[in-house]
């Protein structure tokens, strides 16, 4: 059964496969040459599971899990969520999904330097119909969650990197989200905070939150996921 998360919120999704992708294509022209960074990518994701996508440096992997946060168009195919093409959805729609059913992390973390950890969790709510009193309630045990209670009212320059990392995860978890995207979350920290920011993924896996991961750490991948693919030149190379 799925956890209920901070707040009370309790994502739902239909069972079996929350996403899928169908000869899905994101095409792009730079320096007069045609880039294939998706190419043909047919996936299927079900509710609940722990997905990694592996592979070098530029090999679509990121591409990938902006089309599928719905930060990116297809070049071609499509991708379905819920049941539902996204192809289909209006601008207001998208919007939509991107500002209740995901959460993305990002490696960069991209938090605004000029607010507290708080204030930049509590943002995640300003398009949503939370309350203003909830919102702030929400963003404070989302923090207290991820072991932050001490951190609420410092600025990301005063925060450690594991600590910053950890902030744009409960940045990205405070919605509630369906699927919680995390793309290189742990490329900017060292082996012990890494390992750190793994172990609430595989918490929050096991809550019920469907997560994919991108990461070029293939061992890393291996150990935490349910299931891994690596791609290769825009192309799914391979599934384990």
């Amino acid at each position: 059964m799925r956890q209920v998360l901070p707040g009370g919120i309790e994502p739902i999704a239909p069972s079996g496969a929350w996403i899928q992708t169908h000869g899905l294509c994101r095409y792009y022209e730079l320096a007069g040459q045609e880039v294939r960074a998706v190419d043909q990518v047919t996936l299927s994701i079900e509710e609940g599971e722990f997905l990694a996508v592996t592979g070098a440096s530029g090999s679509g992997k990121s591409t990938l899990l902006n089309l599928l946060a719905g930060l990116d168009t297809p070049t071609s195919g499509h991708i379905e969520v819920g049941g539902r093409r996204m192809d289909g959805l209006s601008r207001r729609e998208l919007a939509s999904y991107r500002a209740r059913k995901v959460g993305v992390v990002f490696q960069s973390f991209n938090l605004l330097p000029y607010h507290t950890a708080l204030r930049n969790v509590e943002m995640a709510l300003y398009f949503s119909d939370t309350p203003r009193g909830k919102r702030r309630t929400l963003a404070v045990s989302t923090l207290e969650r991820l072991g932050l209670a001490g951190r609420l009212k410092h600025r990301p320059l005063d925060l450690s990197g594991g600590e910053q990392q950890r902030v744009a995860i409960a940045r990205a978890l405070v919605k509630g989200p369906d699927v919680l995207f995390a793309d290189e979350p742990t490329g900017n920290l060292d082996r012990e905070n890494s390992d750190a920011i793994i172990a609430i993924l595989e918490e929050l896996s096991r809550s019920g939150i469907t997560i994919v991961l991108v990461t070029h750490d293939a061992e890393l991948a291996g150990r935490s996921a349910n299931r891994v693919v690596r791609m290769r030149y825009g192309r799914m190379e391979a599934e384990t």
